[in-house]
């Protein structure tokens, strides 16, 4: 019979030791308690981003909502430089913007490449749409891209952010308690599969709830899916090392 393969949580007798069972707990509850921080943070965001998306056209209105900025404005400006940037195969496009004498120049980053950062150049007429004090796109005749000031970007990023770190920190606590559990009861090896089949399953609910708050805008569906991918993968994670586990034994 073969040794069971050590790993970074086990002893070289093969059982777990203290500094990998209090790394996996440390570094868990770090995570969670991030999460909770960005969760925290989300309802402010999440309630901008419907405002935003409920706002209607200042033509169409008057009044306080035009006063208030609360309506989708539209403004003409001049490009006064571009600038682009690159990391690894993403572009930036950062555009300077002057509306007119009686405002100073500002600066703004385009979201992603698109059909506008892309062409624009300095002297160019373009239109920009702005909601309260966000510029959130800029148009050049019929082609128009957002900019990274568009709100519902940022509470997305937050939220797809904040459940991998916390299904990541989860399955760490998880994981550190049982780890101690085996040291404590002097239970057999801990086997290579014990770990890498967990960690898979780990993987893929997090790939679950990213794709899902990236799909809809609807919180409740996203929380709904995130918790039915977990509970899938992790299912099947433990039915996957318990067959292992009895082939080995066999």
């Amino acid at each position: 019979m073969h040794p069971a393969p050590s790993s970074p949580f086990s002893s070289p007798s093969g059982r777990p030791n203290l500094m990998g069972v209090t790394f996996a707990a440390i570094v868990g509850s770090v995570l969670v308690l991030v999460a909770a921080v960005l969760f925290a943070l989300l309802p402010g965001a999440l309630s901008e981003a419907r405002d935003f998306r409920a706002a209607r056209p200042c033509t169409e209105i008057g009044g306080s909502a035009v006063e208030n900025g609360d309506c989708l404005s539209e403004w003409p400006a001049t490009v006064v430089s571009t600038e682009t940037g690159r990391k690894k195969k993403a572009v930036t496009y950062w555009i300077t913007l002057d509306l007119g004498a009686a405002e100073q120049p500002f600066r703004i980053r385009m979201r992603s490449d698109g059909p506008v950062g892309e062409k624009l150049a300095p002297g160019d007429a373009v239109t920009v749409s702005s909601w309260r004090d966000a510029v959130w796109a800029v148009g050049l005749g019929e082609l128009r891209q957002d900019t990274t000031s568009k709100p519902g970007h940022a509470p997305t990023v937050q939220l797809a952010v904040g459940l991998a770190l916390l299904i990541v920190g989860a399955v760490l606590l998880r994981g550190a308690g049982r780890l101690h559990r085996l040291r404590a009861t002097r239970a057999p090896a801990v086997r290579a599969s014990q770990i890498l089949v967990p960690m898979a399953a780990t993987f893929i609910a997090v790939g679950i709830a990213v794709t899902a708050v990236v799909a809809t805008d609807r919180l409740r569906l996203v929380l709904l899916t995130t918790a039915a991918g977990c509970a899938t993968a992790w299912t099947a994670s433990v039915l996957l090392v318990r067959r292992l586990g009895g082939q080995r034994t066999a």
